[in-house]
Order: C-alpha cells, then sequence, then structure tokens
C-alpha cells in the first residue's frame, strides 16, 4: 500500500463527503489521490496526517482499489468502491480466503424468518462459507448471529464511519464479530454519519462480495431488493427464500422469484446451485489450484479459453469466443476470481 495516496484518499474522501462522483472526477483530472490531495488541500480546513492516526486509533484499515489486496470480487462490478475502511480481519479478502454469501432481509421480520436466517447462516459457515450482511435489525442480525453461534466468520457492511455502530444496540454483536475473525466494512470515513442514501449505496457492497444474496423476508418496499438488483447487475446468483402467499413480509420475494431469482428451500440448495461441494464438510472452494475446483462446463470452458489465449481477454471476447451470453461468462469469471485461479486488470481476466 503506498500510505501517502491512502492518506489523501482518506482526506478527499472527509473534504468531498464521500460524494462518489466528485472524488472519481478527482482521480481522473489529477492522475492519483495524493495529486488531487495536493491541488485541493489549501481550500478546506483538513489534517490528512491528523485524519490518519485517527485510523490506527479505532484499529480501522483502509484498502484502495488499486492494492493488491482489494477485493478481487469488488473490481470487477459496475460503480466499485473506490476504497474501502475494514476493522478486523482483512484476509478475509484473500484469493485463498474462503468463498461469501450475502443474507438479507426486512428489519421487520418475523420469528419465523429470523430463526431461518439464523438456520441458513449456520448451516453455511459450516461448511466454510463467510457471510457477508448489513448488521441491520431483523433478517441481517440473526444472520450475523447464525454464524457466529456456528463459529463462523461474517462480515458487516455498514453504511457510516467505523467508529461507530449503527444500530446501537447491536454493539456487542460488531463485537462478537470481530472476536471469531470476521471483519466490518464501509466505505465511509472515520466521523461520517449514515444517511438514507449510504444504506442504499452499501447494499451493492454486500452482493458485490460474494458470489450470490440469499433474500429472507422482503417487503415491497424492502432494501433488500435494492441489494437483490445490484446482484443482478453484478452477475450474481439471486436465492430467494418463499414465504405465505399474501404475507406481507413475502410480496417483495416473490416478485423476484416471478422475475427469475432462484427459488431455495434449504443451505443445500444454495451449495447445490454454487457448485460447492455437498458432500464434505469442508468445502474444497477456494484453493491454489483448478485441480481441486469443483468446476462446472461453463467456468471449464472459460478457464480453457483463457489458457489457450496466452493473454488478457474481455467478458465480450470470451463469450464471443464461447458463443454464451456475456451475463454467463461474467458469472464463470467471479467463481475463477474467488477461487484465485484467475486474475483481473484494467476490465480484462487472464491466468
Amino acid at each position: 500500500m503506498n500510505q501517502e495516496e491512502a492518506k489523501s484518499f482518506n482526506a478527499l474522501n472527509i473534504v468531498l463527503q464521500s460524494n462518489y462522483a466528485e472524488l472519481k472526477k478527482s482521480f481522473e483530472q489529477f492522475g492519483s489521490w495524493s495529486g488531487a490531495w495536493q491541488k485541493l488541500k489549501g481550500d478546506h480546513n483538513v489534517d490528512a496526517d491528523a485524519e490518519w492516526k485517527k485510523l490506527a486509533q479505532h484499529e480501522v484499515r483502509l484498502i484502495l482499489k488499486e492494492d493488491a489486496n482489494f477485493p478481487a470480487a469488488l473490481k470487477e462490478i459496475p460503480w466499485p468502491p473506490l476504497g474501502i475502511f475494514v476493522k478486523g480481519n482483512s484476509d478475509l479478502f484473500s484469493h485463498l480466503a474462503s468463498p461469501m454469501v450475502g443474507i438479507v432481509g426486512t428489519r421487520k421480520a418475523t420469528t419465523q424468518g429470523k430463526e431461518l436466517a439464523k438456520k441458513i447462516a449456520k448451516e453455511l459457515v459450516r461448511r466454510q462459507v463467510v457471510i457477508v450482511s448489513g448488521l441491520a435489525l431483523g433478517i441481517d442480525e440473526s444472520a450475523h448471529w447464525g454464524a457466529i453461534e456456528a463459529s463462523g466468520k461474517t462480515i458487516a457492511v455498514l453504511a457510516l464511519g467505523l467508529d461507530q455502530v449503527y444500530p446501537r444496540q447491536n454493539i456487542h454483536l460488531a463485537r462478537k464479530i470481530l472476536e471469531l475473525g470476521g471483519c466490518l466494512v464501509s466505505e465511509y470515513p472515520i466521523g461520517s454519519n449514515s444517511f438514507p442514501n449510504r444504506f442504499i449505496e452499501r447494499n451493492r457492497i454486500i452482493s458485490g462480495l460474494g458470489l450470490g444474496i440469499v433474500v429472507i423476508e422482503a417487503p415491497e418496499d424492502s432494501g433488500a431488493l435494492a441489494t437483490a438488483r445490484f446482484a443482478l447487475e453484478q452477475n450474481r446468483e439471486v436465492f430467494v427464500m418463499p414465504g405465505f402467499s399474501g404475507h406481507y413480509n413475502y410480496v417483495g420475494s416473490h416478485k423476484l422469484l416471478r422475475e427469475g431469482a432462484r427459488l431455495v428451500t434449504s443451505a443445500e440448495d444454495i451449495l447445490e446451485d454454487l457448485n460447492l461441494k455437498e458432500d464434505s464438510e469442508n468445502i474444497s472452494l477456494p484453493l491454489e489450484n483448478a485441480k481441486n475446483l469443483n468446476l462446472d462446463e461453463g467456468q471449464s470452458r472459460v478457464l480453457t479459453v483463457l489458457r489457450s489465449a496466452g493473454k488478457s481477454l474481455e467478458v465480450d471476447e470470451i463469450s464471443q469466443l464461447l458463443k454464451i451470453e456475456p451475463s454467463s461468462a461474467s458469472r464463470s469469471l467471479s467463481f475463477l476470481l474467488l477461487g484465485g485461479i484467475i486474475k483481473e486488470g484494467g476490465g480484462k481476466y487472464y491466468l
């Protein structure tokens, strides 16, 4: 990590109030975060060094999109975070780490919905899957607790600075996440407050980190539906647990099913659809080489094309060579990326 770049990004993020468009424009205009900060710092009363020290005081690490240890899965999504703040185990983003699955749903969940979220999370982490959610009340917190009760790892993506926890009643939950080797993630600097739009913005990170998301109890106006939309744009799988016909908490869920989301009723369904091994307590994904991966036909074909090409290829090039839809190629690429088998740079994929 280039500390000057990170320090400058942190300062700019504060000054520009995490305005994604303005941050991106500054980087493109000046060619680097440090260059942008040198040009703009005279107009603002922000001490970059003092703000940088605050991160250390709160045990928060900043990982820029240009850094090698930035989550590979997030680099490929539309509107990728320019940097993420992490508190806890950032090794979870290593290409050798376990695969991730998001679990989302309404804050006003039923008792049955909460128990289901907890059950699914427990079963997934027992197969070494990392659970991603948003630490919100209802389904989110239940999914996190399920992972914790099974001694698994879970990631909470927040919509404010990591010197705070929202909602406040989940402070104990956040501490347990960290104690068991999970982490808290945000794209907002220390001291940032949560605003309604930030909850929507952070949802793209919840969906983008994993192979797919599981929707449990999503009313018609649920934020979980926004997460599902992001997942579809990112070529991630969307799994939906069905519920009672006509029940308010399932109106959005059933709409997703009508639109083509995958209906699942158990963790086994999810593992099967994601092509993760079901016959072992320890899944094989991801490992250091493709021999240990349980690749489906599409993933194998994509890997063969990359090997044969001997150069990096874009998604469209791969889809044309294989005569498949770009969305199908992108899903296979995501799986191979998360497995550490291929790499990505500049929108191209290579071995």
